[in-house]
């Protein structure tokens, strides 16, 4: 009897075997989700190592870590019904104040985004010592400088927003229709309402430029 998958691209059951082994090892000693194509990398030529990683899922399904594709990459995690058990062990997790969460979910659906448009859609003006709470966290990052009056700051979210949040990527955000659906948007809705689809390509955008020098106070560019 031979192993399908190790046969399906020619590497054989004892190649598919040893990826077995190096995949599962560079993901335990990882610090962070690892791509594809960069744990495929490291296997024995002519194996696939997408279905090296959905063998490893497979055999992780049921015991107390699993193998999920976060951030973009994939990881080891404790299996969710788990979770309580390392609580105590856990650092405490980082409580945001409604104007934090507000103003994260902001620059999540609307990246890139400044500190005054971040105002604009709030309606109300921005402490910057929540942004930094942000930065501070890992999951907000400063992008560039928009080309406008001021040059202000852009502000985008970072892979570990995705890990911390368990997305892989940051269109698994949910829609307009899922908020709505847990609860989170209620009564009626104006007809222009929308929630724009998010997009974290870290590519500078046309109207951005880079940040320069770090070292330079961090002003906002809008006073």
């Amino acid at each position: 009897m031979t192993d399908d998958a190790g046969d399906a691209d020619g590497g054989g059951a004892e190649a598919f075997a040893q990826a077995l082994r190096i995949v599962e090892a560079l993901l335990f000693a990882s610090t962070r989700p690892l791509p594809a194509d960069e744990l495929g990398r490291s296997v024995p030529a002519g194996i696939a190592v997408e279905q090296v990683l959905m063998r490893l899922a497979a055999l992780y399904a049921d015991r107390g870590v699993n193998l999920r594709q976060v951030a973009g990459g994939w990881a080891f995690r404790t299996a969710p019904d788990l979770g309580y058990l390392l609580a105590a062990e856990a650092e405490p997790p980082r409580r945001l104040s409604r104007a934090a969460l507000e103003i994260l979910a902001i620059i999540a659906y609307h990246q890139p985004v400044t500190r005054a448009e971040i105002e604009e859609i709030r309606g109300v003006a921005t402490a910057k010592g929540t942004l930094d709470i942000l930065l501070e966290a890992g999951w907000v990052r400063l992008r560039g400088r928009r080309r406008s009056p001021g040059r202000p700051v852009t502000y985008g979210t970072t892979p570990g927003f995705l890990d911390h949040f368990g997305l892989d990527r940051i269109d698994d955000l949910p829609g307009l229709e899922e908020l709505k659906g847990a609860g989170f948007i209620e009564g009626r809705l104006t007809r222009d309402l929308a929630v724009p689809v998010p997009d974290d390509d870290p590519s500078l955008r046309d109207d951005e430029d880079p940040l320069g020098d770090l070292f330079s106070p961090l002003d906002d560019g809008e006073g």
